[in-house]
């Protein structure tokens, strides 16, 4: 049984999905694309299935490019059970969505979800009713809390047991709508009898101008159709132009009966909710409090990040002199051990304990609602960089991973702002950057010199994105965007996406860092590194005034950033770093490394998503303004240039 579980953005949609997959899912792409959906094979109710988590969308229309690829593998591939996760608290605005699903023709289950909220609200839902009017079966449940989750599974598996192969009825728009879609469906059937897709959505789609989707469908023979389907949307309009948004007004007309037919709205006092809203998204105070929630990140990262860092790097101190005791330190052997174990105590003491609290806090944020309160707050910051403010969503993003927030950009409605986003994205100091940041910035030179390295770069993202806006001119309209409730954070929820986020370094990086020291330490055994230094030595000693044998450290960098940081300690043979570097020099290296090249990761993804030329220019970029920052600041606080 494959099952598909779909809705509107911020329905809780994934909280159903990973009540059941858990974090074992793995990503998939749809076929040609960056767009990601998720996928699980879980057991319910003794019964293997697949378990399909698509991205969150309004429509199945061609609107976005998401849009499409959901409606073409929804079409396309075989799925036995579809779940409409619709917000009870805001019925009508999720309901349409629904309808275009049930025209599939495809069994389908809806999750009335976040039933709470929309008790809070004081908004009774008979959905009894409901079912009865949609044809469909309504099952009420609270993601978050896992309640009605087991009752919506059973409903899932019983509908597929029963082979129900379609719904009873399908939305009954107005009569001269419906006449338009039944002559559509018959010119559908005549034309293309061997077609095994639904003609109705087939007929609705043409009938709202959405030929690219039905392109795409195999089976479909547009010639001689086009022809008569615009006859049909003529007659419709009266001689006119059917406007291309009809069946969405009909959507909505619809769900908006059906929200006024099953709702009914009680006295509710003022939520804490709105409370809270009140307070964030206040014109004056909002900013405030924004200010004293970053504040309060920072220092809780590198408050908990200090105080394990050094136990854990006396703890590797006594392992390498047992080691030493055990082996000839001279000895190939021993030297490739003690690469081996800096890899170990690089990931386990330096990059983790940054790492988890920094993940720790951005999923508390995520899930209480409030970075979507950020994204509205900073949205005039963006339009003075001459942006579209959803722009600041992949810049959040960005200071988990750069690659998510890449990722990101394909909200954006044009190729300029996409450009422009990637490049501010790439800026933004992702978790490996903090990394660095904390373990070498704020450990050894104090917190107030680590939070003016993000000053500045929030000072650089700003020139650069100003520049690149009056280089490419273009009008940035206001934002839209819907604000997802408040939600009590689930502390397992919470702990799962630690692990998952997590994941990637422990499974992947971790790996190579262990493995770059133990190759890093038999260069150095044979002086094979120097090479690479001294290639290198124009940027690293002349340019920036660190020490030469720091070269390879880039270069690892590259790969991922956090390696930057162990490779130093590799690099310059001790975990105490101001035996070796002075202030200037730690600050010149952090300032460099936080605005250098992206990693690899990110550059396959700029690749993908702006080709080539664009890769290399948004490489280039930043290599132009790492080295630049890097010079200045090694000429305020590390010397004059040789």
């Amino acid at each position: 049984m494959k099952i598909a579980v779909i809705g509107p953005p911020n329905v809780g949609k994934s909280s159903i999905y990973n009540a059941v997959a858990g974090y074992k899912s793995v990503s998939s792409n749809f076929g040609g694309t960056t767009i990601r959906y998720e996928e699980s094979t879980v057991r319910l109710n003794g019964m293997v299935s697949e378990l399909v988590d698509f991205p969150g969308c309004y429509s199945l229309s061609g609107v976005d490019e998401i849009s499409l690829e959901i409606g073409e593998y929804l079409i396309t591939q075989p799925i036995d059970v579809i779940i409409s996760v619709v917000d009870a608290s805001r019925l009508e605005r999720s309901v349409p969505l629904t309808l275009e699903l049930m025209e599939l023709g495809k069994p389908v289950v809806v999750a009335l979800n976040m039933m709470d909220d929309a008790h809070a609200k004081g908004i009774e839902i008979d959905s009894e009713k409901l079912s009865n009017l949609l044809h469909v079966p309504i099952i009420e449940t609270v993601a978050s809390k896992n309640i009605g989750i087991h009752d919506l599974f059973l409903t899932v598996r019983n509908i597929y047991k029963q082979k129900i192969r379609e719904q009873a009825t399908q939305p009954q728009y107005s009569p001269g709508v419906e006449s338009a879609v039944h002559q559509i469906e018959h010119e559908i059937s005549r034309s293309s009898p061997e077609c095994s897709i639904s003609s109705r959505f087939i007929a609705v789609k043409l009938l709202e101008g959405e030929t690219e989707l039905v392109n795409r469908i195999s089976g479909v023979h547009l010639n001689g159709l086009t022809e008569k389907v615009e006859a049909v949307r003529s007659e419709l309009a009266g001689g006119g132009s059917v406007s291309d948004t009809l069946m969405i007004s009909e959507r909505n007309a619809y769900a908006h009966r059906l929200a006024q037919s099953v709702i009914t709205q009680l006295e509710a006092p003022l939520d804490w909710r709105e409370r809270l809203d009140n307070m964030f998204l206040h014109p004056r105070w909002g900013y405030l409090l924004l200010g004293i929630v970053l504040a309060g990140i920072f220092f809780f990262v590198f408050g908990v990040g200090a105080y394990l860092e050094e136990p854990l790097l006396d703890l590797f101190h006594y392992l390498r002199e047992l080691l030493a005791t055990r082996f000839n330190s001279d000895s190939l052997g021993f030297i490739i051990l003690d690469g081996a174990l800096s890899g170990v105590s690089g990931g386990l003491a330096i990059v983790l304990p940054y790492l988890l609290p920094f993940f720790l806090v951005l999923g508390f944020l995520e899930d209480v609602g409030y970075l979507p309160r950020v994204a509205f707050l900073m949205d005039t910051f963006m339009h003075k960089i001459g942006l579209h403010g959803t722009a600041i969503m992949p810049a959040i993003l960005g200071y988990g991973c750069t690659v998510p927030a890449l990722f990101a950009t394909r909200i954006l409605p044009n190729k300029r702002d996409k450009i422009i986003t990637s490049v501010i994205a790439t800026l933004v100091p992702c978790s490996a950057r903090s990394v660095v940041i904390f373990g070498l910035v704020a450990y050894y030179l104090g917190p107030v010199a680590a939070i003016g390295i993000y000053m500045l770069n929030i000072i650089v993202i700003v020139m650069a994105g100003k520049t690149m806006s009056v280089m490419m001119p273009s009008l940035t309209p206001g934002m839209i965007m819907e604000m997802p409730p408040y939600r009590m954070p689930s502390l397992e929820n919470i702990l799962k996406k630690i692990w998952f986020r997590v994941r990637e370094f422990v499974v992947i990086a971790w790996p190579l860092l262990i493995v770059g020291s133990a190759i890093l330490a038999v260069a150095q055994f044979y002086h094979w590194v120097n090479l690479f230094n001294e290639f290198l030595s124009p940027l690293t000693t002349t340019a920036l005034g660190l020490p030469a044998v720091l070269g390879t450290t880039l270069i690892f960098g590259i790969l991922r950033k956090e390696l930057s940081l162990i490779m130093l300690v590799q690099a310059i043979g001790t975990t105490q770093v101001m035996t070796v570097l002075s202030a200037g020099q730690i600050l010149t290296f952090t300032v460099f490394v936080t605005f250098y090249i992206p990693c690899l990761a990110a550059l396959a993804v700029l690749y993908k998503e702006l080709g080539l030329r664009w890769t290399l220019v948004v490489a280039s970029i930043t290599l132009g303004i790492a080295t630049i920052l890097g010079v200045v600041t090694r000429l305020i606080f590390g010397g004059v240039i040789l």
